[in-house]
């Protein structure tokens, strides 16, 4: 057992420094405070924790606590508040960008086990569920009611919602049915001092400040949520889904500003080029034409008065941009068949790298030819293989950066080629996230994004929440310490 935990907790620009509490006193008082099956602190235990999907940076806590309920929360939250020590929430770390990585040490808080869908209100149109619910459960459980809930990230076999809540997430049929945080009516929360709020309900529209909306994409470092209302949506009367193979990617991304200056609005338009084609096609033999350089998936959803309308007109338009064909899926069956091939995309890059990285930037619609590009010029300089599955209505890239992680020179190849794409989505007008937030990842680009100001704003808003600091430290801002990522990589922050 290491002797105890880190004593420096940085926040909103400050570090304290703090009493240095015995580790075992500390999983004492929580195993008192919970079942002793709930607390975990041998140092081979920790490693299972050590780092969430960007598996680049890696840092075990001290201690892993998994709540059953918000009072459980609340306890171990005053127990580590009194003691000065760190502590953050993790959901089922799918996360990307190192949000639920434990820089320095302390208390991690597992929330996998708090997974009650605690009420689904057809009437009022809102279910209640506890943050380690996993998306595509609350999905299942809607089957047959004539609801669902919108946000679908292409995780949503995995990742749970309160992890949603804390990136924002998004996913294919963002572009017309918005991010999570269009669907969050409420939350419960622990404050960093242990106190259980409820912000927001079941209401549409509550009263005064929005500080729900605050909370979620705050990645952990105002609150750490306990429940969510969440916003259900009448489902469509039908679809329209389709597959437009193209020779290139230019033809792809130019249909895609054919269709939205259209005025058509998609449910979904999604992108994937030939090299995650080819992985797709071995994983599960989808029959897709391996040949295409970039295929389309499009889909169109609403009253059935006017959809096979709007299928014509983008086939027509996908046909004007070189299309070589244009797929409909036939039936629910084949509707389902398409959507599986996308969302399990992420699965089939075993096949081509034993390591990724995937970038989470946004660039204007018009852009996406202009980055397509420049993520290939990139690649090649640094001898890199990227592939590229992503949002392409609403411009969100996710470049894929295929490497050995087991070979630092091809680590720190990646980190600089990465640190060029997200600049480059910068100086197109966009911004280093769409979804995956900014964990310790990408601390460094908030200063290029936004102002001493609105940094400032941001961190008076989190004292406010946070006032030691103690909870989630050294993430999402610059001013709450830096992640230590330029120490281990310094090839990094050379490249800015």
């Amino acid at each position: 057992m290491r002797p105890s935990i880190n004593p420096l907790v940085s926040g909103g620009g400050r570090t304290y420094n703090c009493a240095m509490p015995s580790l075992a006193s500390i999983v004492t008082q929580l195993r008192q405070a919970l079942e002793a099956e709930n607390v975990l602190s041998a140092q081979s235990e920790m490693l299972v924790y050590e780092c969430d999907g960007f598996t680049i940076e890696k840092n075990s806590p001290d201690i892993v606590v998994f709540p059953r309920n918000t009072e459980d929360v609340s306890r171990i939250v005053k127990i580590c508040s009194a003691a000065g020590v760190p502590f953050l929430p993790r959901g089922a770390g799918t996360s990307l960008a190192g949000g639920c990585l434990p820089v320095g040490g302390g208390v991690m808080i597992v929330l996998t086990r708090m997974k009650e869908i605690v009420e689904i209100n057809l009437r009022d149109r809102y279910a209640i569920v506890q943050p380690g619910v996993v998306n595509v459960w609350l999905t299942n459980a809607l089957k047959g009611t004539g609801y669902h809930y919108a946000p679908d990230p292409s995780s949503q076999g995995a990742c749970t919602i309160g992890g949603n809540v804390a990136t924002n997430s998004g996913g294919p049929h963002t572009l017309k049915y918005g991010v999570t945080v269009n669907h969050v009516l409420g939350v419960e929360a622990v404050l960093a001092d242990g106190r259980i709020v409820r912000i927001g309900g079941p209401a549409e529209d509550p009263l005064g400040l929005d500080l729900a909306g605050a909370i979620v994409g705050s990645e952990g470092t105002l609150a750490i949520v306990t429940k969510v209302w969440v916003r259900l949506t009448r489902n469509p009367q039908g679809y329209r889904t389709m597959l437009g193979v193209f020779e290139s990617c230019d033809d792809a991304t130019n249909a895609i500003s054919e269709i939205i200056a259209a005025g058509i609005v998609p449910a979904a338009l999604e992108m994937m080029d030939q090299g995650i084609l080819v992985a797709v096609e071995a994983a599960f033999h989808f029959g897709f034409p391996l040949d295409a350089q970039a295929i389309l998936l499009i889909e169109v959803d609403g009253l059935e008065a006017g959809l096979d309308e709007q299928r014509d007109k983008i086939i027509a338009l996908c046909k004007k941009c070189n299309a070589r064909e244009v797929r409909q899926a036939v039936g629910d069956k084949e509707r389902q068949k398409l959507w599986k091939a996308r969302k399990q995309a992420f699965g089939a890059i075993g096949r081509l790298s034993p390591s990724y990285c995937t970038q989470d930037g946004v660039v204007p619609r018009t852009q996406i030819p202009h980055i397509l590009r420049k993520i290939t010029e990139i690649a090649a300089r640094y001898e890199l293989r990227v592939v590229n599955v992503f949002h392409a209505g609403d411009g969100n890239i996710h470049p894929i950066l295929l490497f050995d992680e087991r070979d630092a020179a091809q680590v720190q190849r990646v980190l600089v080629a990465s640190n060029e794409i997200l600049n480059e989505c910068l100086n197109c007008g966009g911004s280093v996230t769409g979804e995956h937030g900014i964990g310790v990842e990408k601390i460094h680009f908030m200063h290029k994004m936004f102002t001493g100001s609105d940094l400032a704003a941001m961190g008076n808003l989190r004292a406010a929440f946070n006032p030691l600091g103690n909870l989630s430290p050294k993430k999402l801002l610059p001013t709450a310490g830096s992640c230590g990522l330029e120490q281990k990589h310094p090839g990094r922050r050379a490249a800015l």
